[in-house]
């Protein structure tokens, strides 16, 4: 489990294709304090750690991961948003992640309101009950509050710190990013649909 509040900003050194799946090594300031089998949030997507080396770190992501997320799309250079995996005496900064990414979104819109920023994104329609004015969104792995919902588009803002500290300074329209919908909203969705259908 994660809390969306990003850890460390990471840069894609090599990439590796094996059959179906990539392993990508990746180098940050965590990586040496990281440990073989420990998971870890890579742009909300929860990889495990398999091998570290001079300041990097290895993971790899199998074709479902390289399917439902934009990982496919990395490229030596790209930076990665890391969260190393939440401690349960610790405070919950963000909002409950689990590191399994729904979908992906396009950002359709930057805007740099003198002192912060403003994207707009549009994600498949439908996951469009999942998005809720003032609800919270994983989006490449940072937790995030959604306003100006309409139908399958929402708004994020983003504060300085955030986009100084996260990818969100590399993103820009047709950028594609990973999204994890609420995870209670997902089960009361679910709960809600399965007494419908009795």
């Amino acid at each position: 489990m994660f809390t969306g509040i990003i850890e460390s900003l990471g840069k894609v050194h090599s990439i590796e294709t094996l059959g179906s799946n990539k392993i990508f090594w990746i180098e940050s300031s965590i990586s040496p304090e990281l440990k073989v089998d420990q998971s870890i949030s890579h742009n909300g997507a929860c990889l495990t750690v398999e091998e570290i080396i001079e300041g990097r770190h290895r993971v790899t992501a199998i074709e479902e991961t390289l399917e439902k997320t934009n990982l496919d799309t990395w490229q030596p250079g790209h930076l990665v948003n890391l969260e190393r995996c939440m401690v349960l005496n610790g405070r919950l900064d963000g909002h409950i992640v689990q590191g399994h990414v729904d979908t992906t979104a396009v950002c359709i819109n930057r805007q740099d309101q003198n002192g912060s920023w403003e994207f707009r994104f549009e994600s498949p329609k439908k996951y469009s009950h999942l998005i809720i004015e003032k609800g919270s969104i994983s989006l490449n792995g940072i937790s995030l509050t959604i306003f100006n919902v309409k139908k399958s588009k929402f708004d994020v803002a983003i504060i300085p710190y955030t986009f100084e500290h996260t990818n969100m300074q590399s993103i820009v329209p047709g950028s594609i990013v990973n999204l994890e919908f609420d995870m209670i909203g997902k089960y009361v969705h679910r709960n809600l649909d399965t007494h419908a259908r009795r």
